[in-house]
């Protein structure tokens, strides 16, 4: 059986332009001739229908509650019958609650795999940033406060060389990190769906041939938002003088909001690419298609989640950063003398720690949001419910396509 969710051809979807007749749907009670269901004309009178209080010689006894007498709605009676969830989400449209409970509960369901993944990627990714930030970046300039303007404009471009250098490298390092751990834990959410849990290396074999496209489609969407806010910055920078300098302000502000609506649009490109082995560009227009009438829904679960990510890593950063700089040599006297400190290896070695305890917590629940608004747009749209109940084996479903026998 094909476990892996790149469940139905997208190009045979329901959002590409079908109806989607071809998807199974339950079928409509009717009598055993076939007909529609008939009532008798003969009902009891109103306020009739009820159990007997006690049993009656020769008769059978009156069903218990929750069998059809004003207990909850059971499987085969007139009540639709709860959402299947042989995972951690339930099989049916989902609510941002239930997103963001469906990534914790992957983090916690699968705690060795997931911790696994994340935690080995922060501490590469914080390693090469503690050696890049010692021995690569360099101590940022002086700056005088009396020095002439010519002076001014000197030392703020050397600042902004220093700060540029410095974190070309963190960035790099950063999209590096992200692209493993997104590999990886999109994988182990997409099993986490079906109940399925799936070891480290079985997640590498399945993720790594995906990860040049990946590596392509990461690099992809930062340069192309640096490009549109660069060509929005354009007519002010020909411009120059006071009124250019307020158009290079309008004009990347415009192309800042162009960005975030462009970012929203292709937020769903990454799993499309690893779960149904698009190309880039193919990924990045089925996220569009998925997106297009849920851009507000999609903008305000992403931007929700980022600010809660963001508050549990200012909770666990704040305290490790203070103790860097107490157990650094001169970090709070660098601090109150108003200089530029010089932060030593006790300072990056902490700090570095408790980036690894961030990323550990906030990569799997960043990538189980996005996974799971994948899932939940494709539920939305294409019945995918019906297709991962069947790839997980549920019963009053059929088999997975494929799966049927050839012959008795």
């Amino acid at each position: 059986m094909n476990d892996t969710p790149g469940w139905t051809s997208p190009g045979s979807a329901p959002s590409d332009g079908q109806d989607g007749s071809g998807v199974p749907r339950p079928a409509t009670p009717g009598d055993a001739n076939g007909s529609a269901p008939q009532w008798s004309k003969d009902q009891p009178p109103a306020g009739q229908w009820s159990p007997p209080t006690a049993p009656v010689p020769g008769q059978a006894p009156a069903p218990r509650a929750g069998q059809g007498w004003g207990g909850p709605p059971q499987h085969g009676n007139w009540g639709k019958p709860p959402a299947a969830k042989p995972g951690v989400i339930p099989l049916r449209p989902l609510g941002m609650g239930e997103i963001l409970d469906g990534a914790v509960s992957t983090m916690r369901t699968y705690w060795r795999t997931v911790l696994t993944i994340t935690v080995t990627v922060a501490v590469i990714s914080q390693v090469a940033d503690i050696l890049v930030q010692r021995f690569l970046v360099p101590t940022p300039p002086e700056i005088n406060p009396d020095a002439s303007p010519d002076e001014a404009v000197a030392q703020l471009g050397e600042s902004l060389q220093a700060t540029l250098i410095g974190s070309i490298p963190a960035i790099l390092i950063l999209l590096m990190a992200t692209l493993v751990s997104a590999a990886l834990l999109t994988v182990v959410i997409s099993r986490a769906v079906l109940g399925r849990p799936v070891s480290l290396s079985a997640a590498w074999q399945e993720a790594r041939p995906r990860l040049p496209r990946l590596l392509g489609l990461t690099l992809l969407l930062p340069a192309m938002s640096a490009a549109i806010v660069f060509v929005a910055m354009v007519p002010g920078l020909l411009i120059g003088d006071e009124a250019g300098g307020a158009l290079v302000a309008l004009g990347a502000l415009a192309g800042l909001v162009v960005v975030v609506w462009l970012m929203v649009r292709f937020s769903l490109s990454s799993p499309a690419l690893m779960l149904e082995r698009q190309g880039i560009v193919q990924s990045m227009k089925r996220s569009a298609k998925l997106v297009q009438g849920s851009w507000w829904r999609i903008f305000g679960i992403t931007l929700l989640t980022q600010l809660l990510l963001f508050l549990v890593a200012m909770i666990i950063a704040i305290p490790f950063a203070i103790i860097a700089i107490g157990a650094d040599g001169n970090g709070f006297s660098g601090l109150l003398s108003g200089s530029t400190p010089e932060y030593g290896w006790s300072f990056l070695i902490i700090t570095g720690i408790g980036g690894v305890i961030t990323n550990a917590i906030t990569y799997p629940i960043s990538a189980g949001v996005t996974v799971l608004l994948y899932v939940d747009q494709r539920i939305r749209r294409e019945a995918l419910d019906l297709e991962l109940a069947r790839a997980a084996g549920l019963p009053d479903y059929g088999p997975e396509p494929g799966d049927q026998a050839t012959g008795s």
